[in-house]
């Protein structure tokens, strides 16, 4: 079944590190099967607080989608995204 990771960003704190994040974390996704399906396009909250913009990305299983998060290449680049913003993020299966 597929996979998809979410994130949501919550707060911008460093647009400088997200700047930084963006530039350097496509080529992580280099060697995976994802399809990007969302990425900060038009939104509406509709429970809960208000987001800035969110991101979804398919992975064709539970496993690849966390082996892509918690690849080395992903885990160096994250850190930038941990300082430029607070996110929420998690990983759900489809059907």
């Amino acid at each position: 079944m597929p996979a998809y990771v979410v994130f949501t960003r919550e707060e911008t704190l460093d647009q400088a590190e997200l700047d930084t994040y963006s530039a350097n974390v496509g080529p992580t996704l280099e060697g995976h099967e994802v399809t990007p399906r969302v990425a900060y396009g038009e939104f509406e909250v509709l429970e809960g607080p208000d987001i800035e913009g969110a991101v979804i990305l398919e992975f064709p299983d539970m496993q690849a989608a966390r082996t892509w998060y918690f690849s080395p290449a992903y885990q160096d680049v994250v850190q930038h995204r941990f300082k430029g913003a607070r996110y929420r993020g998690f990983i759900v299966q489809g059907r």
